[in-house]
């Protein structure tokens, strides 16, 4: 089993690079009052610095809005995952409790001010991809809908051999592939376009990992994927 990430990503987004947490054999039973602490914290953090009407201009939530105007959705009508998390935040909605692996990438967005998400290895269907989705995708039901829907030609997307996993890059993930305290393998992606800094990227996925590591255990590893590093064996 592999994660590949299409060429026609960099050809339309240069410079992407996608940080992946590889974390197996881990116990996300439970969950750790630590890490509701670590985000009520960020939480705090969030709402002394930033205000939902002003949100859109800071350059790491701005970025996204571009990529997904460039295939053609409106802020309006969807957002992504970290600007969606923000506005919750500034809002005074508190992030509620959903599992340690979910809570703890949820924290890393936070802090980091990035998109991170997971998916279950265990439900995935063959290769993971990173692409660009076809005329004739098959519809999928995201997490929170009550029918299936299929994604829209062009929008970037996560899929594997049976369909969407993530749509809109990292808008809504789909209930078929979701992190649960069952999860025992998972992978974990922090996300960066132009122009953010590579940097950044690679100390989230640091921390990313050894947060992991000490609340789920397991063997955990990490890996920075690029134009030049498009394919990553994960099963």
């Amino acid at each position: 089993m592999k994660f590949i990430i299409d060429p026609k990503i960099f050809e339309k987004y240069p410079g992407t690079v996608v940080g992946v947490v590889l974390a197996k054999n881990v116990d996300n039973s439970g969950h750790d009052d630590q890490i509701a602490t670590m985000l009520r914290e960020e939480e705090k953090i969030i709402k002394e610095n930033f205000e939902p009407e002003t949100l859109s201009q800071d350059q790491k939530i701005n970025c996204w809005r571009k990529a997904y105007s460039s295939f053609g959705v409106k802020p309006k009508d969807a957002k992504s995952s970290v600007e969606n998390l923000y506005k919750m935040v500034t809002r005074g909605i508190e992030l509620r409790k959903i599992n340690k692996l979910v809570d703890i990438y949820n924290y890393i967005c936070l802090k980091h001010m990035m998109p991170v998400g997971g998916e279950d290895i265990d439900k995935m269907v063959g290769d993971m991809q990173l692409t660009i989705a076809g005329a004739n995708e098959k519809p999928v039901e995201l997490l929170g809908d009550h029918a299936p829907e299929p994604p829209a030609e062009g929008e970037v997307l996560y899929k594997d051999d049976d369909s969407a996993i993530c749509r809109r890059w990292n808008w809504r993930e789909a209930d078929r592939t979701k992190l649960t305290e069952k999860t025992k393998n998972a992978i974990l992606v922090i996300e960066e376009i132009a122009p953010l800094v590579r940097s950044d990227v690679e100390s989230a996925v640091e921390e990313l990992k050894k947060l992991v590591e000490k609340f789920c255990s397991g063997n955990v590893s990490t890996y920075i994927m690029d134009e030049d590093n498009r394919e990553l064996g994960i099963k």
